[in-house]
C-alpha cells in the first residue's frame, strides 16, 4: 500500500503554492489551514446547541442518576464511528478506489454497513457498561436500569447515526464538488453533526424509559436486531466490512469505557459546572476531539500514500501536520469561549467574564492539545506496526485517550483560575 503511486489529485494538492504566514508556522498549504479552521469554527458554534440542551435539561439529568455520565460517551460514539468512516472515504478518494455505488459489496456500501453495525454494537456494549458505572455513582439508588440504557443508547443512537451518516456522505459530495480535503473537515463537521443531533435524540429517547414492560420489550427488540446484524455480517461475503467491524469494535468499546469515566469525572464536579460551563463543555470536548481527528485523518491518509516516515520523532509531513494542529488550537479555544460568553449574555445568565472564560478554555485546551498531538502520532505508528488500518482506529484511539484527559483539563483549569 505504501508503494502505490500518488493519484493525480493528490499530486496536484502537493504542488499547491506555499502560504507561510508567521514564518511558515501555519504550514505549507493555505487551503488546509482555512478548511480546518472554518470547520472547527462551525463546530464550535453548533456545539452551543448541544450545550444549551445540556444546560436546559439539568433538572432532568439530576432526576435520572447516571444519565449525565452517559452523555459524553454517547456524543463521542458518533464521532468514533463516523469520523473513521469519513477517513476511509477520504483515503479511497485520494487513492482512486472510491465510487458512488451503493451496492453492499462496493467500497461505499461496505463502509455504510460497517458504520451502522459499529454504531449499534458499540451502543449496546456502552449501555451495559453504563449501567455498571451508574450503579456505582448512584449507589443503586434510583439509577437507570440496563433496559433504560439500552433504549436510550440504541434508539437515540440510531436516530443520531442516520443523520450523521447522511452528513458524512454530504461532505463527501461537497469535497468532490468544491475540491475540499475530507481529512481537514470530516472530524470537526462530524463532531458538529453529532453535537447537534445526539443530545436531542437522547433526550427524545428518554420518553421510552422507566415504562416497565414496554421499556423492556423495546430494549430486547433493539438488542436482538443488533446481535442479528452482527451474525448476518459474520456469515456474509463482505470482507472489508467485516474487517472494519472486527478492528474497530474493541477500540470503540474501550473508548466508551473511558468516555463513561469522563462522565463520572464531570458528574463528580457538578458543583463547579455553572450554566455557562455546561454550555462550553460539549464544544470543549468536541473541539479537542476534532483537532485530534484532523491530525489522525491526515496522518492515516499519508500512511496509505507512503508519505510518512515512521520515526520516533516526527519528521517531514507528519511534523508539519502536527504544527498546523497546534496552531489551530489557540484561536479555536478562544473562539469557543467567546461563543459561550455571548450565548450566556443573550440568555441573561451570569458568567465569570470573557477574559476569565477564555483563560479557562485556552489553558485547558492547550494542555489537552499537547496530549492529542502525542496520541495521534504515536497511536498511528502503533496501529501500523501491528498491521492494522489507521483509518479504522486513529480517531477512536485519540478519543479513548482524550475524554478523561479532556474532562480533567477543563476541571483543572476551573480550579487553577478559581472559577466556580
Amino acid at each position: 500500500m505504501a508503494g502505490r503511486p500518488l493519484p493525480r489529485r493528490a499530486l496536484s494538492r502537493l504542488k499547491t503554492p506555499a502560504w507561510r504566514p508567521l514564518g511558515g508556522f501555519l504550514g505549507p498549504h493555505r487551503d488546509d489551514v482555512v478548511q480546518s479552521l472554518a470547520a472547527l469554527a462551525f463546530s464550535a458554534i453548533t456545539s452551543v446547541a448541544a450545550g444549551l440542551t445540556l444546560a436546559s435539561r439539568e433538572s432532568q439529568f439530576a432526576s435520572l442518576p447516571g444519565l449525565l455520565l452517559f452523555v459524553p460517551a454517547a456524543i463521542a460514539l458518533r464521532g468514533n464511528v463516523f469520523g473513521p468512516f469519513g477517513s476511509r472515504l477520504s483515503t479511497a478518494l485520494q487513492t482512486g478506489t472510491f465510487s458512488w455505488s451503493l451496492r453492499p459489496d462496493s467500497v461505499l456500501g461496505q463502509n455504510i454497513v460497517a458504520a451502522l453495525i459499529n454504531s449499534l454494537a458499540a451502543g449496546l456494549g456502552l449501555a451495559a457498561i453504563a449501567e455498571v458505572f451508574a450503579l456505582s455513582v448512584a449507589d443503586g439508588q434510583g439509577a437507570l436500569t440496563i433496559a433504560d440504557f439500552v433504549v436510550v443508547s440504541l434508539v437515540g443512537g440510531l436516530l443520531a447515526s442516520v443523520v450523521v451518516l447522511a452528513t458524512t456522505l454530504g461532505l463527501t459530495v461537497a469535497s468532490v464538488r468544491f475540491g475540499w480535503d475530507l481529512d481537514n473537515v470530516t472530524a470537526p463537521l462530524v463532531t458538529a453533526a453529532g453535537d447537534l443531533i445526539t443530545l436531542p435524540a437522547l433526550v427524545a429517547s428518554t420518553a421510552l424509559i422507566a415504562r416497565g414492560s414496554t421499556t423492556a420489550i423495546i430494549a430486547a427488540l433493539t438488542a436482538g436486531i443488533t446481535l442479528l446484524s452482527l451474525l448476518i455480517l459474520a456469515r456474509s461475503s463482505l470482507e472489508s466490512a467485516k474487517r472494519i467491524v472486527v478492528e474497530s469494535l474493541p477500540v470503540l468499546v474501550a473508548a466508551g469505557v473511558l468516555s463513561l469515566a469522563a462522565g463520572v469525572v464531570i458528574e463528580g464536579a457538578e458543583s463547579r459546572l455553572s450554566w455557562v460551563i455546561l454550555v462550553l463543555l460539549p464544544g470543549y470536548l468536541g473541539t479537542a476531539g476534532a483537532l485530534g481527528g484532523i491530525l489522525s485523518n491526515r496522518l492515516s491518509t499519508k500512511v496509505h500514500l507512503g508519505l510518512i516516515d515512521r520515526t520516533l520523532l516526527p519528521t517531514g509531513t507528519a511534523r508539519t501536520d502536527m504544527g498546523i494542529t497546534a496552531a489551530l488550537a489557540f484561536p479555536i479555544f478562544a473562539f469557543l469561549a467567546l461563543v459561550a460568553q455571548v450565548t450566556a449574555s443573550v440568555a441573561g445568565r451570569s458568567t465569570p467574564g470573557l477574559l476569565l472564560l477564555m483563560a479557562v478554555a485556552i489553558s485547558g485546551g492547550l494542555v489537552v492539545t499537547a496530549f492529542v498531538l502525542a496520541i495521534a502520532y504515536y497511536g498511528t505508528l502503533a496501529v501500523v506496526r501491528f498491521g492494522l488500518d489507521p483509518d479504522n482506529l486513529g480517531i477512536p484511539i485519540v478519543t479513548a485517550s482524550l475524554d478523561v484527559v479532556g474532562a480533567l483539563s477543563l476541571i483543572g483549569a476551573l480550579v487553577v483560575w478559581q472559577v466556580a
